[in-house]
């Protein structure tokens, strides 16, 4: 690219300005890869904290089955409605957060069940609000790590390849700008003394 470099004013010009946005935009897009770095750290710490909850739920749920020993399907006594998931705009990107979720239970007759059902139903409850929780989280972390990833390779740009490119350009016109004004000097003297010659040629003919 810089092969095709026009040594001229005009690409001077337009050299500067450009060095000018990069350094400009430089900075904002530090900024808004700290802002994706925070968010991430948010999110891992919302995702461990419900990996937690589901680890503690998946216990009761299992103490509450292996105590009792009934050959009872909990997950066929309700059911997931809606889950409505909204969402929300985070260093400048849309993210899924999840808002609620309804679960239903099916019709059923308490009394044919045995009394812990009800302690175990509530629970196995949590753990599927739990799970489409620890989902939507990871989605947005995989959708801000990406982001996160473009963000860098753009900073990379700017910083490696954009400004000292830039820079060099301008060094490179500037030289040549100068060597070609300091050509211009000299030729111009070199004319001024040819013609100081030719003029005192003529007056030394004139007294002849």
């Amino acid at each position: 690219m810089s092969d095709k470099l026009k040594l001229t004013k005009d690409s001077l010009s337009r050299e500067k300005k450009d060095l000018t946005r990069f350094s400009r935009f430089l900075p904002t897009l530090q900024l808004r890869k700290q802002q994706l770095f925070n968010e991430i750290h948010r999110i891992r710490q919302g995702v461990k904290e419900r990996e937690d909850m589901l680890s503690e739920l998946q216990s009761d749920v299992a103490r509450w089955t292996a105590v009792f020993a009934e050959n009872i399907d909990l997950s066929e006594l309700f059911v997931v409605k809606r889950a409505v998931v909204r969402t929300d705009n985070v260093a400048g990107i849309e993210i899924p957060v999840l808002e609620s979720v309804d679960v239903e239970e099916t019709a059923h007759d308490l009394m044919e069940l045995p009394f812990w059902v009800d302690a175990g139903l509530r629970a196995l409850k949590e753990v599927v609000s739990a799970k489409l929780h620890l989902s939507v989280l990871r989605e947005q972390l995989r959708i801000i790590s990406d982001e996160l990833t473009t963000t860098v390779q753009r900073i990379n740009l700017f910083e490696k390849v954009k400004i000292p490119q830039a820079k060099e350009n301008i060094r490179r016109i500037r030289i040549f700008l100068g060597d070609q004004q300091t050509a211009g000097v000299v030729r111009g003297k070199m004319t001024k003394g040819k013609l100081v010659k030719k003029r005192k040629a003529r007056k030394s003919l004139v007294r002849t």
